[in-house]
Order: structure tokens, then C-alpha cells, then sequence
């Protein structure tokens, strides 16, 4: 079924009332107040697009989750066509599970040479490989229509395919794939960064897990 501009802007607003007291305050404070180029890292983990890092970093500090929240949401959706596609480019394919391995055996091995250690990169592997868990049990079956699908996925609209793959099994995101395929171009890249969204708010979740409890 062919989707609307209405509908793709509906399922994408940031979500409201999710506070992270708890959890998320502790780490807030941090993320406000580290140094620009930590920040920039840090957001740079959350979407892969450089503009929405630079802005991020220097919209801070934010003061509360939900305005953090709502200021990833309104950055990322008022990005350029190519800075979008910069952060799907910063993905591994969906079932990718090779290439998502050598990515981040790749950035581990670029940060121990430049002498900061593989810890980042690992912790950062484990969101993505965390993201597509789903393919995990995958039949080969699958993992190879998956792999056909996303060919011809990208020879339609130039990009990867893009889905927030949390919670989703390999046959439902190649579901979701085969369901797009028909979309015309101009609403399927709002579709994609609508996806991209989900997934950001997603790692801001865990980027505060992750600060919180680190000194200032």
C-alpha cells in the first residue's frame, strides 16, 4: 500500500510524556555539559549525518529529555536530502550481518590506533547488532531474499532500506521492504527518515543509559 505524506508525518512525531527521570536526568546533565567534540562523537553514534551531530551538539545544553527529544526529531526532519542520506548511508544493510561485523571491527581497530581504545566501538556495535537482532535466527532462505531485496531496493531509490528493525523478525522486515517497493521515490525517502527518526530516539535512549553515572 502506497503511503501518505499525512500519514508517514503522523507516526513520526517525537513521542510525548517519555521521561526519564530515573535513569535519563543523570545523563542529560552529562551530555549537556561534556566538551563540543565528545558531544559531537556521541550524537554523531546517535545518526550518522555530520549536520545533524554539528547541530545537536550546538543546540546544547537541553535541560530536559523531552526537549532533547523534540530537538532530535525537529533537526533531523529539517536536514537537507543529502545530509539524509548521509545517515542511511551510516547503517550496514538490513541482515548484513558480515558487514555490520567488519564496520565495527574496522572502528575498533582505527581507535586503538589512534589510542582510544576499542570500548566505544564495541559498545556501538552492540546497538546496531542490537537493532537486528531479528535477523539473528534467520534462515539462509531468508537472509539471501533479504539480500536480493535490498539490491533491488537501492537500484530503485539510490539508498539502502531503511526500517527501525527493533522487535522485528527477518520475514517481517523483508515484509516491509517488499511492501515500499511500490512507493514513489519523493515519499519513500520521508518514509525512510521517518524510519531514521525511530531509530535515533531509540539511541538517545541508550546514549543516556550509557552517560549516566559517568563524571563530569
Amino acid at each position: 500500500q502506497i503511503q501518505t505524506l499525512q500519514s508517514i508525518l503522523a507516526r513520526n512525531q517525537p513521542a510525548k510524556g517519555r521521561t526519564r527521570a530515573a535513569m535519563g536526568t543523570s545523563g542529560l546533565e552529562v551530555l549537556d555539559t561534556i566538551p563540543p567534540g565528545e558531544a559531537h562523537a556521541h550524537f554523531h553514534k546517535v545518526c550518522g549525518s555530520q549536520a545533524f551531530a554539528t547541530t545537536m551538539t550546538e543546540m546544547r545544553p537541553f535541560g530536559t529529555v523531552e526537549a532533547l527529544y523534540a530537538a532530535a526529531h525537529h533537526v533531523w526532519w529539517r536536514l537537507s536530502e543529502d545530509d539524509w542520506r548521509e545517515g542511511f548511508a551510516a547503517h550496514p544493510r538490513i541482515g548484513d550481518k558480515e558487514g555490520l561485523r567488519k564496520k565495527f571491527e574496522d572502528q575498533a581497530s582505527s581507535k586503538v590506533a589512534a589510542g582510544a581504545g576499542g570500548g566505544q566501538a564495541q559498545e556501538e556495535e552492540g546497538w546496531e547488532a542490537g537493532e537486528q537482532s531479528g535477523a539473528d535466527t534467520a534462515s539462509e532462505e531468508v537472509l539471501e531474499a533479504l539480500a536480493l531485496a535490498n539490491q533491488d531496493y537501492e537500484a530503485r531509490f539510490g539508498y539502502i532500506f531503511l526500517v527501525c528493525a527493533t522487535g522485528k523478525s527477518a520475514e517481517e522486515m523483508l515484509a516491509i521492504l517488499q511492501t515500499r517497493m511500490p512507493n514513489r521515490p519523493e515519499l519513500e525517502i520521508l518514509v525512510a527518515v521517518g524510519e531514521q527518526a525511530k531509530i535515533s530516539i531509540l539511541r538517545v535512549d541508550k546514549l543516556l543509559v550509557a552517560l549516566t553515572g559517568s563524571k563530569l
